[in-house]
């Protein structure tokens, strides 16, 4: 009678419900005890999720930038250049009158211009040979052209209404450069000769981004041009700033207004769109780099699954023991999935310090403001542990396929 009551009694024994914390203690246990394989293993997911945030926030750190740039330059400017047509030999030019035409549309703000002198040359002094080319344009200008490309003066003065009728020039950051004059100062009043023509400098831009041909030219003023050089001024480039909202309204009305007989030769374009277009590079670069980030997480995962696999080969001796005891198939199921969830786990928090620190640190050095796309941040974790997931399954099922007996009999 009582041994068929003892063998009731334990018959009905249900092992004991692991708490999740104790399944986490389980699982942090095989970890604890075999740091450098871990960290080898995990190495891989952490390459995976740093790499993957690396190359999703230094492009969005640079496209930060660039937006903030864009904002401070203006992102209303407008350019509008004569098309070269096939077989034209000579530089298009449009009407005199257009500039004062594209100043009546209703909002534009400012419009300004300049015209292109083929046919002048630049050189520094006479003793230069007339044959050398610094590849500079020499062009007449509104006295409204900074204005019209947010432009400022590096050094000196830019053409007023009395310098403009006098043979004075403004320089281009890259043309005072190539002519060897990278600043003005005090007493310092140097002269270049344009066609033989003495003129004096009277002031260098600072670098414009939007409009890069403005760094490469030699400005004189526009009656100075007919009085000193002999040409006649046709505006070749014109500028222009219109209301935020109205600019594409603006570009669409703007080549029928400049020259209404032959709106098809005007080009327009937006000065910050070229800027923009940078940003086309980057992202067909982060789609490459995110690939490799994808190849990174695959190679970890497989890393894990391989540790865990050699990690259940190593221990059967501890699930032998831990059956023995008591402990359910479950129980030890679930004790090597969770030491593989927690093994990619820590392997995505790793990653992700180390991408973050790498992103912050590469925007600090190029003064960019750091941007970390949350999605990255939270897309690599939870990658993380899905991997853990994956890689854990099949060794968690062979560890508990294992009997006692099997396992305490293992060599």
């Amino acid at each position: 009678m009582n041994g068929r009551q003892d063998r009731h009694t334990a018959g009905s024994i249900k092992p004991v419900r692991l708490s999740p914390a104790d399944l986490l203690g389980l699982g942090l246990l095989g970890i604890r005890t075999r740091k450098l394989r871990a960290t080898l293993a995990a190495l891989g997911i952490s390459i995976g999720i740093a790499t993957a945030i690396i190359v999703t926030g230094i492009p969005a750190s640079g496209q930060q930038a660039l937006m903030n740039k864009l904002t401070a330059l203006g992102t209303n400017m407008l350019q509008a250049v004569p098309a070269q047509l096939p077989g034209q030999t000579s530089q298009s030019v449009f009407p005199s009158q257009s500039v004062a035409m594209v100043g009546r549309i209703g909002p534009v703000t400012v419009t300004s211009a300049v015209a292109d002198d083929p046919n002048s040359f630049v050189l520094r002094s006479e003793a230069v040979d007339p044959n050398d080319d610094y590849g500079l344009t020499v062009a007449a200008s509104k006295l409204n052209l900074l204005q019209a490309v947010n432009g400022k003066i590096g050094s000196g003065r830019f053409l007023d209404d009395v310098t403009e009728r006098f043979p004075t020039a403004v320089l281009g950051s890259v043309a005072a450069s190539r002519l060897g004059f990278p600043r003005l100062g005090p007493g310092f009043t140097p002269q270049i000769l344009i066609n033989n023509h003495w003129f004096t400098v009277v002031g260098i831009l600072d670098p414009l981004t939007l409009f890069p041909e403005i760094n490469e030219t030699v400005l004189v003023g526009w009656d100075a041009a007919r009085t000193q050089l002999d040409f006649d001024p046709e505006p070749t480039e014109i500028y222009l700033q219109a209301r935020q909202s109205d600019v594409q309204a603006v570009s669409a009305v703007l080549p029928a207004t400049i020259d209404p007989q032959q709106p098809g030769i005007v080009e327009v374009s937006l000065a910050s769109a070229a800027l923009a277009a940078k940003t086309d590079t980057q992202d067909t670069f982060s789609a490459l780099f995110l690939g490799l980030a994808g190849v990174a997480l695959l190679v970890g995962g497989i890393g894990v699954a391989n540790t865990m696999v050699i990690s259940v080969l190593e221990r059967r001796r501890e699930i032998g023991l831990r059956r023995a005891l008591g402990a359910s198939r479950g129980q030890i199921r679930g004790q090597f999935f969770t030491e593989s969830v927690a093994l990619s786990g820590l392997g995505g928090l790793a990653g992700i310090v180390i991408g973050v620190l790498a992103t912050a640190g590469y925007a600090a050095y190029q003064d960019w403001p750091p941007v970390i796309p949350p999605i990255a941040v939270s897309g690599g974790f939870f990658g993380a542990l899905i991997i853990g997931m994956a890689a854990g399954v099949y060794p968690s099922i062979r560890a508990s396929r294992l009997t006692p007996t099997e396992a305490l009999a293992a060599p």
